[in-house]
């Protein structure tokens, strides 16, 4: 009741605050969230902007921010640039900033005290050019979880994994109950991210940081990510019978017992909740993978195309202002499964996933997201390279790693 409350009343002052006499204006905003738990979230940022007396129009593209991203670039080069789109946090957005195509929102920062309520500042940081803000970052979405399935191990009479050796070795047993060890979509960004993840949980922070972040050809060569390569290699074998493609068909086969687990981001837990399951109970959380409880720092930002229309520029400000109120980010975070900006909302509602990862981010154990590391370049030559070594299994894990060297080696 407490929650509500605070949600209620904070919401009601924010459309106070937006109310106005002018007319109601209309503002289109891009972004691919589309999945069940995804859609339950936007609505939330729509219901609190149309509560400004403004109406959010939606510019839902479907499939995967890859799909999505070069149709919104499109549209702002070519000059049909929509209300506020979507990226995530890093460089994407890096050229079109710098083709001066997108809105300074420094006062806006600076009246709103977006420095002193965004945590980690890197968030503000990744948003921040030459000393100017222009985007807003309205979530913390880490990849670092194993998502698995209680029902698949029960029904496969072996105990839920707290690790992700235990994980490996319950593999045949769960094969042997019918169940597919890993769920794993088609998709390149999926596999790339799952070995990410392998790699902070098997070589560690420093070697990821070592690899994406300084671009260290020798380290991602090296004994240390060897390893993480003969794990990517496990996980290959696990995920074999894996057929689905978007990632939250994936997580249905866990939801539904299916599979025994997949490794996504937080994201995933917007599902679960859809789907009515409850953590720890239904379903248990590794972060981590059990090994190195961190959290990412990658994320959603909302950048703000120049509008000539004095009205839609105005209503801009009323959406990003919204969007990182606390009552809003209470409400959105919930449902999308990520973690709050705002290091002062009330979150006594989280969920236990949840709790897990407040609980790392307050330690400070937190890592980049390699969007933040590498260029939207780099990062495609890494993800083709692992939904190739995860679609073809002649393809061995020294031969892969001899090809990831050499893309770090000319990473930027």
């Amino acid at each position: 009741m407490r929650y509500q409350f605070i949600t209620a009343a904070l919401a009601a002052t924010a459309a106070l605050q937006f109310a106005g006499p002018a007319a109601a204006t209309d503002l289109e905003v891009t972004h691919w969230w589309t999945s069940g738990g995804e859609a339950a979230a936007v609505a939330e940022f729509a219901k609190a902007f149309d509560a400004t007396g403004n109406h959010w129009v939606d510019g839902a593209i479907a499939g995967s921010g890859d799909t999505a991203r070069p149709i919104m670039i499109s549209r702002i080069t070519g000059g049909d640039p929509m209300g506020a789109t979507q990226f995530n946090h890093g460089r994407q957005a890096e050229e079109l900033v710098k083709a001066g195509l997108m809105r300074d929102l420094t006062d806006l920062a600076t009246k709103e005290h977006w420095k002193d309520v965004i945590r980690p500042a890197s968030l503000l940081n990744e948003c921040t050019v030459d000393g100017k803000v222009y985007c807003i970052p309205v979530n913390i979405h880490s990849w670092q979880w194993l998502w698995l399935s209680n029902k698949a191990f029960a029904d496969a009479g072996v105990p839920v994994p707290k690790n992700w050796d235990e994980f490996v070795a319950a593999a045949p047993a769960l094969e042997k109950a019918g169940k597919i060890p890993l769920a794993v979509g088609q998709q390149a960004w999926q596999t790339s991210g799952a070995f990410q993840v392998l790699m902070v949980a098997i070589g560690g922070p420093d070697i990821f940081k070592k690899v994406y972040g300084d671009k260290d050809a020798a380290v991602a060569g090296g004994p240390e990510v060897a390893k993480v390569f003969k794990a990517a290699d496990d996980a290959r074998k696990m995920q074999a019978k894996s057929k689905v493609q978007d990632w939250n068909q994936a997580t249905n086969l866990v939801i539904t017992g299916q599979a025994g687990g997949q490794i996504m981001g937080d994201w995933a837990q917007g599902e679960f909740q859809v789907a009515g399951q409850t953590a720890g109970k239904d379903y248990t959380c590794l972060p981590g993978l059990g090994v190195n409880a961190v959290i990412q720092t990658g994320g959603d930002s909302f950048y703000f195309p120049l509008l000539k229309d004095a009205d839609k520029s105005k209503a801009q400000e009323v959406l990003a202002s919204t969007m990182l109120s606390p009552a809003t980010q209470v409400a959105f975070n919930l449902k999308k499964g990520s973690l709050p900006v705002r290091g002062d909302v009330d979150l006594n509602a989280a969920n236990d996933c949840m709790k897990k990862g407040l609980d790392i981010l307050a330690k400070g154990n937190t890592i980049p997201d390699t969007n933040q590391l590498m260029t939207e370049d780099s990062l495609t030559q890494v993800n083709d390279l692992f939904a190739e070594f995860f679609a073809t299994p002649t393809m061995t894990p020294e031969d892969a790693q001899k090809r990831f060297a050499d893309i770090v080696s000319k990473a930027d």
